[in-house]
């Protein structure tokens, strides 16, 4: 097989999303980013970060899957893309945990300054 066959067939099956799905998924994020303006205006408390991150994480699936084309590529593919992203949620999670164990420090050295 000679180099330009070999690129041929590696550029060759692409896959096209019908205009109809790539509709529907940017309805969905229109309304799931009105979901999250709305959700600005219910105080939950604590639950407030959750709900943000629940939303966002549908949000940012939906975009991997439809406009990233992962819902159509080779599983390994996919499982690169969710192994990414549970490491960055467990960096995410672990700094929170942090942050949220010196809130009280820094909230008090913010009132009372040297």
């Amino acid at each position: 097989m000679t180099s330009q066959q070999v690129n041929q067939a590696h550029h060759a099956g692409g896959h096209v999303v019908p205009g109809h799905v790539l509709v529907a998924v940017f309805i969905a994020l229109l309304v799931l980013t009105a979901l999250t303006v709305a959700a600005t205006w219910v105080d939950l408390g604590p639950g407030n970060l959750f709900v943000a991150i629940g939303i966002a994480t549908v949000k940012a699936a939906l975009v991997a899957l439809f406009f990233m084309h992962l819902r159509y590529d080779h599983p390994f593919y996919g499982l690169v893309f969710t192994l990414a992203i549970l490491f960055l949620a467990l960096f995410l999670g672990l700094t929170l945990v942090d942050v949220r164990q010196t809130f009280p420090e820094v909230q008090a050295a913010l009132e009372n300054p040297v």
